[in-house]
């Protein structure tokens, strides 16, 4: 089983949950243990997360209108990056094809996920 930390926009936490939820599902071509922050950090957010990325495998980069304005995710996906961790970025949503320096983002399909997790 492969260590996925899932980047989104605090706006999209549904989003998230329904990624976990597809991952527990019988037919599932997937697993992954959820490193992503359940709640906000106060203080030394951004070692704490760091900490986290390091020990995943990936990252799922959930994207949508919110991301360009999430400092957070941004900073997620640049430490993942700097860390040389993986990451798959996905359209939350099929209408909202929004853009995020850094990232290429593509359909969220089982099959995107599960090739990106095989590959890791």
């Amino acid at each position: 089983m492969k260590t996925i930390f899932v980047s989104f926009a605090i706006e999209d936490e549904r989003l998230r949950d329904f990624l976990k939820g597809q991952s527990l599902h019988t037919r599932s071509p997937f697993q992954y243990i959820d490193m992503s922050v359940k709640e906000a950090y106060e203080a030394d957010w951004q070692n704490k997360v760091r900490t986290r990325i390091r020990r995943s495998d990936g990252l799922i980069a959930l994207i949508t209108k919110n991301s360009p304005a999430s400092t957070g995710q941004k900073w997620e996906i640049a430490c993942a990056k700097e860390e040389g961790v993986p990451i798959l970025a996905l359209w939350g949503y099929k209408e909202d094809y929004a853009r995020l320096a850094g990232v290429t983002p593509v359909a969220w399909t089982w099959q995107a996920i599960e090739n990106f997790i095989d590959s890791i």
